[in-house]
């Protein structure tokens, strides 16, 4: 059996040929996902651009101009349309009353940081009142469970 092949000797050149699978890295495989810190209601929110300065008065005059026009999509874009083709000089105002909302901003961002800076005491304090709390609850829960071993009695 000289000119015979092996079969391992057959399988390497089709090896070659065929498409070689990847193994997906393992790393990529179960991202872990961080706990997104709940949101605070009180934070302020932050300023509107210059372009949504300006999107707020030509969406009062757009829809003016078209008062049968629903889509917000048309409107967004022909406000985009618009912003684009505006020069320097015509944007001004617009970025000006962004400037003074972004200022306006930051004082009440500081005044904010400075409220939590200062509240976090409370706020552990007001943990402790909880577990106290959760401690008279479960105390409550055990005098139930003694009421309904009366009512077993009775019967």
């Amino acid at each position: 059996m000289k000119g015979a092949k092996s079969k391992s000797e057959s399988k390497k050149p089709e090896s070659r040929l065929s498409v070689k699978k990847r193994e997906a890295p393992k790393q990529k495989k179960a991202p872990v996902k961080k706990a997104k810190e709940a949101k605070d209601p009180n934070k302020p929110k932050r300023p509107a651009s210059a372009f949504f300065v300006f999107m707020e008065d030509f969406r009062k005059q757009y829809k003016e101009k078209h008062p049968n026009n629903k889509s917000v999509s048309v409107v967004g874009k022909a406000g985009g349309e618009k912003w684009k083709s505006m020069s320097e000089s015509e944007k001004a105002p617009f970025v000006a009353k962004a400037e003074k909302r972004k200022s306006e901003y930051d004082k009440t961002l500081q005044a904010y940081n400075k409220k939590l800076a200062e509240g976090k005491p409370e706020e552990e304090e007001e943990e402790d009142e909880s577990d106290k709390s959760k401690s008279e609850v479960h105390d409550d829960e055990d005098d139930d469970d003694d009421s309904g071993e009366d009512e077993d009695d009775d019967e």
